[in-house]
């Protein structure tokens, strides 16, 4: 009689995962560098003896890098990816048959007692610590860059800034945003009232920075060694410019104080080209500045810009173009920033280029920066070889920045807040060093035996 065969099920199947995950996985090779054993006990303290048991902190991390490393940015999804692939399985040590934790557990502790705990700075400065070891640091040349990330605060919904907040605006991110009023990198970055505030992330920055339609962000601040362009430092800040440059100093610092790394030059735009973060370079930390000098003393009507009075160091006085001696009395202004140098009144009256240097007034003055020195040692680098090489290099950041916001998925934040962003940020640079390490450190193969 002809039929349909059934086949017979197995009564016991011999399954390993370890056969199923591809030996060019990108999480085999990821895997290699993970170890948080000293972050568990670290943890300890946040954890109750009574209760049920909590989620495993390693499971945590190791959910979490998953994510960030493929894009997935929905803690809901992350939760079922891991739950049905194999290869996140393995990852995350759950075997075939260990529970993925409910994506509303997972919510609540990552909010909860790790971000009190810091945990993702030790995991950055866990994986840092492994690129140092694998000599990919050279600690020579860094570059500094701030990208914008759009917040997760709808721009219909903001609020005149001049109004403030409603009174009854509550939640962790207003918390935040109250708590972060007098930092230099949040609310203290500048006097300038925004023009919106939104009710939901009040800490976001209403920018048009884009050039486009305007909208509220963050700033998220890479600092990176351009050999081989691993992230050493990253920092949240708002997005205003004042906020970018104090996270660069912060950064430098912190790398130093933290490994020992200490450049001997910083490669960056004119964001950072202001005369007092060149001479805060140069005077107070020895490095070189291969950046871009924020000057606007180029005159557009004609007359003579500053550049076409040269300085004499030895005298401490400017030269004019007709050949006369602008002088100082020594008095700063500008809030003890500039001296003034002022040529004679003799001297301009019977000047024959006066119509072409001052011919609204009857002396020609010209602001010198205290930081000039510096201000000139990076224009002098701007000038030579050294200096376009470093302008080439420095897109390197540019580059990551795209990798984060195209590959990573990273162009509008999930979590609200400054300890929000901050977190997402450090995530996704932990990713990034992951996915370089994983590319440059092969894995070694088996020989035969």
């Amino acid at each position: 009689m002809m039929g349909r065969q059934v086949e017979q099920a197995a009564l016991f199947y011999e399954f390993s995962l370890e056969r199923h995950v591809p030996a060019d996985h990108l999480l085999r090779s990821i895997d290699r560098f993970v170890e948080f054993g000293e972050l568990r006990r670290e943890l300890a303290p946040f954890y109750s003896m009574i209760g049920r048991p909590s989620i495993d902190p390693e499971l945590m991390i190791r959910m979490l890098l998953v994510g960030y490393c493929f894009g997935i940015r929905s803690e809901r999804r992350l939760c079922e990816e891991v739950h049905l692939n194999l290869a996140y399985r393995w990852f995350c040590r759950l075997g075939l048959d260990g529970d993925v934790p409910d994506h509303s557990t997972f919510s609540k502790n990552r909010h909860g007692r790790f971000r009190d705990s810091d945990l993702l700075r030790r995991v950055f400065e866990t994986v840092l610590r492994r690129c140092l070891d694998e000599g990919l640091v050279g600690g020579e040349s860094f570059a500094v860059d701030a990208s914008l990330i759009k917040a997760d605060a709808n721009r219909q919904k903001g609020i005149e800034g001049d109004t403030g907040l409603p009174p009854r605006a509550t939640g962790r991110a207003v918390d935040e945003y109250l708590a972060v009023l007098d930092d230099a990198a949040f609310g203290a970055a500048s006097e300038v009232t925004p023009k919106f505030i939104s009710p939901a992330d009040p800490a976001a920055r209403w920018t048009g920075a884009h050039g486009g339609q305007a909208f509220f962000a963050y700033s998220t601040n890479y600092l990176i060694d351009v050999e081989n362009a691993i992230i050493v430092d990253v920092e949240a800040t708002t997005a205003i410019r004042q906020a970018e440059v104090l996270a660069a100093k912060r950064m430098i610092e912190r790398t130093k104080e933290n490994f020992a790394l200490h450049p001997l030059r910083l490669l960056g735009d004119s964001a950072y080209g202001s005369a007092e973060m060149l001479g805060w370079l140069v005077s107070e930390h020895g490095i070189e500045p291969h950046v871009s000098v924020f000057d606007k003393s180029a005159r557009k009507d004609g007359t003579f810009s500053r550049e076409d009075f040269n300085y004499d160091p030895t005298g401490d006085v400017y030269i004019c173009p007709g050949g006369k001696t602008l002088t100082t009395t020594g008095t700063l202004v500008n809030d003890d920033a500039t001296l003034l140098y002022r040529a004679s009144k003799a001297d301009c009256g019977a000047c024959a280029l006066k119509s072409r240097c001052c011919p609204k007034t009857p002396v020609r003055k010209v602001p010198r920066s205290i930081h000039e020195g510096a201000r000139d040692m990076a224009r002098a680098i701007a000038k030579s070889w050294e200096g376009r090489v470093s302008r080439r290099l420095r897109k390197k950041v540019e580059m990551l920045f795209a990798h984060l916001k195209r590959i990573l998925k990273l162009d509008r934040l999930r979590l609200r807040g400054p300890t929000g962003a901050r977190d997402e940020f450090l995530l996704a640079a932990t990713a990034q060093n992951l996915r370089k390490l994983a590319k440059l450190i092969s894995i070694p193969s088996l020989k035969p035996a």
